[in-house]
C-alpha cells in the first residue's frame, strides 16, 4: 500500500515539475523575444491554478495517509500557492510582464529546484519502503 502513495506522488511531482518547467520555457520565449506577451501571460495564468490543486492534492495525500516530514516540507509550498493566490499575485498581469520576467524567471526556477529535491526524497521514501516491506 505504502509503494502506491508513493507512486501517485512521484507522478503527482513530475506533473508538478512539467507545469514549472512549462512556464519557465514561456518566460525564456518570451525573453527572447520568441512570443509575445500576451501569449506568455495566457499560457502562464492557464497553468496556475491546475499547479495549485496539484500541490494542494500531494499535501493532502502526504497528510492523510500519515507521512509528516514530507507534508510537513510540502506545507510551505501550500502556504506560499494560497498568499499569490489571496494577494492575486498568482496571475501574470500582460502589461507588466516586461519589467518582472527576472523575478517571475528567477521565482520559477527556485520552485523547480524545490520540486527536484522534493521529488528525490519521495523517491527515497519508496525505495526505502519497498525494501522495508520485503
Amino acid at each position: 500500500m505504502m509503494v502506491f502513495v508513493w507512486l501517485v506522488c512521484f507522478f503527482l511531482l513530475i506533473g508538478l515539475i512539467s507545469l514549472v518547467i512549462f512556464q519557465v520555457m514561456c518566460l525564456a520565449d518570451l525573453e527572447f523575444d520568441y512570443i509575445n506577451p500576451y501569449d506568455t501571460a495566457s499560457r502562464i495564468n492557464k497553468v496556475m491554478i491546475p499547479e495549485f490543486i496539484l500541490q494542494g492534492t500531494l499535501s493532502l495525500l502526504l497528510l492523510f495517509t500519515g507521512h509528516w516530514i514530507m507534508f510537513l516540507l510540502s506545507l510551505p509550498f501550500v502556504y506560499y500557492n494560497y498568499t499569490l493566490y489571496q494577494k492575486r499575485q498568482h496571475l501574470i498581469d500582460v502589461t507588466e510582464i516586461f519589467n518582472h520576467v527576472y523575478k517571475e524567471k528567477k521565482r520559477r526556477l527556485i520552485k523547480l529546484g524545490c520540486l527536484v529535491v522534493f521529488l528525490f526524497l519521495s523517491l527515497f521514501w519508496m525505495i526505502w519502503s519497498v525494501l522495508e516491506d520485503e
